[in-house]
C-alpha cells in the first residue's frame, strides 16, 4: 500500500514486478505485487510520502484495516501520511494488485480531489472515479495477459488524466521535489527564502495544495528515507547522522512516532517483505518544467505562469463536489508524528 517495502529477508512475502521501461507519466511509480502465500498476509502499514492507489487485478483484493476498526476492501486510495502510529494493517490472500504511487503534485489531476481532502485517510476508488470507470479498469487489468500489458493500460489511462500540468502552484511543485530530492534534509526557512516567500505564505499554500504543512512533509520524507536504510541493515547511529537527525535519540523518537515501534524493530521486522529492495524508496518525481527553481530574493520571487486546469489555490474545482473529507475521511486517532508542527 502507501508504505514503502522495507525488508531484508530470505523468504519474501510479495513478488514485485516493475515496468521494464521508464515510466511515461511524470510523478507516477508503478509496481505489480503478488503475494507468495501460502499463509495470508497481515502486516503493519507505515506512512509514505505519496498518495497510493491499490488497483485490484482480479476478484481477490488486498484490504486495509484502520485503527478505528473500519475495513476497506477492493481498489482503494490512501492519502499522504496514512499509517502514522503503526496501528493500520494490510491483509491479503492470493491476490494480485498494482500499486500506483502518486506525487501529491498530480493527485488532483488523477483523483479529481486534492491531497488535502485525502490526508491520512483511505477512500474507495469507486467513490472518486465512479463505479463504472473503476469497474472497467478492474476488468481490463484482470483480463490482461501480463504485467507489462497491465502497466501499459494504467499508464495510458493516467496519461489522459494528467495531460495538463499539475493543478498546483509551480513554486510548490518545486518545493515538494526539493524536499524529496534532499531526503527531507532541508529547512522550511530555506525553502521560503529561496522562493522569496514569507514562511507564513509558504505554510498556507503548501498546506492547502499539498495536504500537509511543509515541516511535516520534511519529517515524513526524512522518516521514510531513514526507515528504508534501517531495513537495509545500517546502524541506527549511522542512519541518524546521515539522515540529518540531531542525534540517535531524535531518530528513535521520530521512528516511534511514525511507526509505533523502535528503530531496532523496524530494522528486523517484516513490514512488506520483498525481494526487490531497489524498489523500496521509489518516490515519484516531476520533470523540471513543472517546477522550475526560483529566482533569488535579489531578483524577486520566481513567478512562472500558473499551470493550466484545476484550482491553483488548492480549493474546489468549479462544478465538482469535493466533500470527500467529510463523507469518507477517517483520520488516525493518534497524530503524534505531526503534533506541534506549525510550519
Amino acid at each position: 500500500m502507501s508504505t514503502a517495502v522495507r525488508q531484508r529477508v530470505v523468504a519474501p512475502v510479495w513478488q514485485v514486478t516493475r515496468p521494464a521501461r521508464p515510466g511515461r507519466v511524470p510523478g507516477v511509480v508503478l509496481a505489480g505485487l503478488r503475494d507468495r502465500g501460502p499463509a495470508p498476509v497481515d502486516h503493519r502499514l507505515d506512512p509514505h510520502p505519496v498518495l497510493t492507489l491499490a488497483l485490484a487485478c482480479g476478484e481477490a483484493a488486498p484490504g486495509i484495516d484502520e485503527p478505528t476498526g473500519r475495513q476497506h476492501r477492493g481498489s482503494i486510495v490512501t492519502g499522504l501520511g496514512f499509517g502514522v502510529g503503526g496501528a493500520a494493517r494490510v491483509r491479503a490472500a492470493n491476490v494480485e494488485w498494482m500499486q500506483v504511487r502518486l506525487s501529491p503534485a498530480i493527485a488532483r489531476a488523477v483523483l479529481s480531489v486534492g491531497p488535502a481532502e485525502l490526508e491520512s485517510s483511505v477512500v474507495a476508488l469507486d467513490d472518486l472515479w465512479g463505479e463504472r470507470r473503476a469497474a472497467r479498469l478492474r476488468e481490463q487489468l484482470a483480463q490482461a495477459a501480463s504485467w507489462e500489458e497491465r502497466f501499459a493500460l494504467v499508464e495510458a489511462f493516467l496519461a489522459r488524466l494528467t495531460a495538463a500540468e499539475p493543478a498546483i502552484d509551480p513554486e510548490l511543485a518545486w518545493a515538494w521535489d526539493r524536499i524529496v530530492a534532499e531526503h527531507g534534509r532541508v529547512r522550511v526557512e530555506e525553502l521560503a527564502d529561496e522562493l522569496g516567500w514569507s514562511r507564513k505564505r509558504l505554510w498556507s499554500r503548501f498546506h492547502a495544495q499539498l495536504g500537509l504543512p511543509p515541516k511535516r512533509a520534511v519529517r515524513l520524507v526524512r522518516f521514510d528515507w531513514a526507515a528504508t536504510r534501517l531495513a537495509g541493515g545500517q546502524a541506527a547511529a549511522r542512519v541518524a547522522a546521515d539522515c540529518g537527525y540531531a542525534d540517535q535519540s531524535h531518530l528513535h523518537r521520530d521512528i516511534v512516532a511514525f511507526t509505533g515501534v523502535t528503530p531496532a524493530t523496524v530494522a528486523g521486522q517484516s513490514l512488506i517483505a520483498t525481494a526487490d529492495m531497489a524498489w523500496v524508496d521509489r518516490v515519484p518525481r516531476l520533470p523540471a518544467r513543472w517546477g522550475s527553481a526560483p529566482a533569488s530574493r535579489v531578483d524577486g520571487p520566481h513567478r512562472p505562469p500558473p499551470p493550466a486546469g484545476g484550482d491553483t489555490r488548492g480549493g474546489r474545482v468549479p462544478g465538482r463536489s469535493t466533500d470527500v473529507r467529510s463523507r469518507h475521511r477517517r483520520r488516525q486517532p493518534a497524530r503524534s508524528a505531526g503534533a506541534g508542527d506549525s510550519g
